[in-house]
């Protein structure tokens, strides 16, 4: 469900769902949690909320971007253990 919110004016309902339906169109693999809407004399200005995505994380171990290590062979797996770990400060 999409939360909805109009400000500065009102909109009829179909217009809501005409600005709903483009922005389903113009953002096809976003999750969209809200629109606002802000009325401006005859102009709509429309702000878009999205549903935040899982972030996966890519490293480079031994020469290879990687996610996880399950890909990896026991001799990369060991290679990887015994690399010496930088922190950031």
């Amino acid at each position: 469900m999409i939360e909805i919110n109009v400000t500065n004016g009102t909109l009829p309902q179909r217009e809501i769902d005409a600005y709903v339906e483009a922005a389903l169109k113009k953002f096809p693999n976003k999750t969209i949690t809200a629109i606002d809407f802000e009325v401006d004399g005859e102009y709509v200005n429309c702000a878009y909320h999205f549903a935040t995505e899982p972030f996966q994380r890519i490293r480079r171990i031994t020469g290879y971007l990687v996610g996880t290590l399950d890909r990896f062979n026991n001799a990369k797996r060991f290679e990887e253990a015994d690399r010496v770990k930088h922190t950031a400060n």
